[in-house]
């Protein structure tokens, strides 16, 4: 975690924000003639106000100074400005991606030098040169459409260069996107049972035991306290997310609100899910485990020996090696058996909240409800997922009449 981005209260401090060691607060940026400059404050709440007036110039005079002389990197630092809303995890993101890959190259452009031709290319380039993901892509297209969008609205610009451009991108490059399968019930039960007997990877089957058990997301699961769960009616309240963010070879840490406002909410407890929480909460008292701070909050349920909480690449890498063990096992075991091995896909942590949903779809279908305890904000995520669900089980059932020479 990046201690500079955190004052001496522990609360995180925005991109140019700092503190100095004689307590007082920072805000250094960057004037659309290149020329830096520096605010100063007592306290962060003052310093906050003093950038707030900052941002109210800059935006007011951004006629001025924008024709033929705003560079993109500039327009997108305006246009971030102005979604004070967004959630921290959002903000950070787009903020890392956008500093990634376009700050150094188009970023340092006119935007009214920029084509559609030449955001195409950018996009095309970063596919194929840079093999990134079009997932990535995607959120970059996701800050750039936006800011430019702003600008046309605010006069600088005729038109959108990015009007349409990543609806090419997806024709050509949509069956590049990672299809996710979840897994059977004879996997996720060989998963767990080989997990649970085997003393190097047995650390994790608290977490696995959970997300198998509630479908949350990995960062909800993360950001779980103590005091979020009620024993006495066996309910699970979902509030806060756990994110990460890579920067300059360090990760920052922050607790944030769920992914959606749908995410907030109250899940059941399964009595597999309570026994594991409560030996898992037996098991740190008696260790004397402490649960490391983030953002002034503590008292996190998955913690190791130390306190600290893994972020959930290590949990994927987990997943990974366990999987590979398990397969390995599976395989001898099966020749000496002479049966067909039961054998683990590649799969993620966001594959095992999949496969939750595709087992509350196979015994549910009222979709409103699988929506809420899922948490997702569209029904048509709820929809795409049932659709796919029903269909496997429509192909079960007639597979079954077959065999039972029902037709004929």
């Amino acid at each position: 975690m990046s201690k500079s981005r955190k004052d001496s209260k522990g609360r995180i401090l925005r991109k140019g924000e700092g503190q100095r060691k004689d307590k007082r607060y920072i805000y250094q940026y960057t004037d659309p003639n290149g020329k830096r400059h520096v605010l100063y404050a007592n306290d962060l709440p003052e310093l906050r106000a003093k950038e707030d007036e900052l941002e109210r110039e800059r935006l007011e005079g951004i006629k001025g100074y924008a024709r033929g002389k705003m560079t993109l990197n500039q327009l997108v630092e305006k246009y971030l400005a102005t979604k004070y809303d967004l959630k921290i995890s959002t903000r950070l993101r787009y903020e890392r991606t956008y500093e990634a890959y376009a700050m150094d190259n188009i970023g340092k452009r006119l935007i009214n030098d920029i084509k559609y031709s030449d955001i195409r290319f950018f996009y095309y380039t970063l596919l194929r040169e840079r093999n990134i993901k079009i997932g990535t892509v995607d959120s970059i297209h996701s800050v750039l459409h936006p800011a430019f969008q702003m600008a046309v609205r605010d006069d600088l610009i005729r038109n959108n260069p990015t009007d349409g451009v990543m609806a090419e991108v997806r024709k050509k490059h949509g069956n590049d996107a990672v299809v996710r399968h979840p897994l059977t019930i004879e996997q996720q039960r060989a998963f767990l049972s080989f997990t649970e007997k085997s003393y190097t990877w047995k650390r994790w089957m608290p977490l696995f035991t959970f997300l198998f058990g509630t479908g949350c997301r990995i960062g909800e699961a993360l950001g779980l306290r103590w005091e979020d769960l009620d024993f006495e009616n066996k309910t699970i309240t979902i509030i806060h997310s756990l994110g990460y963010v890579q920067h300059n070879g360090s990760r920052e840490v922050f607790l944030s609100s769920p992914k959606t406002e749908a995410g907030k909410r109250i899940l059941p407890m399964v009595d597999a899910v309570e026994k594991m929480l409560k030996n898992e909460r037996l098991k740190q008292q008696q260790n004397n485990i402490t649960s490391c701070t983030i953002d002034g909050f503590s008292g996190f349920v998955f913690v190791d020996k130390n306190g600290k909480i893994s972020c959930y690449q290590d949990i994927n890498k987990a997943i990974k090696r366990i999987s590979k063990a398990y397969n390995a096992y599976e395989t001898v075991r099966a020749e000496q058996e002479e049966r067909v091995a039961v054998l683990l896909p590649y799969f993620t942590c966001h594959y095992i909240r999949h496969t939750f949903c595709t087992r509350l779809c196979e015994h549910e279908t009222n979709l409103k409800l699988i929506q809420s305890i899922m948490g997702h904000t569209s029904i048509k995520t709820t929809m795409d997922i049932y659709a796919e669900t029903t269909e496997k089980k429509k192909q079960e059932t007639f597979e079954t009449l077959q065999n039972n020479n029902v037709f004929f």
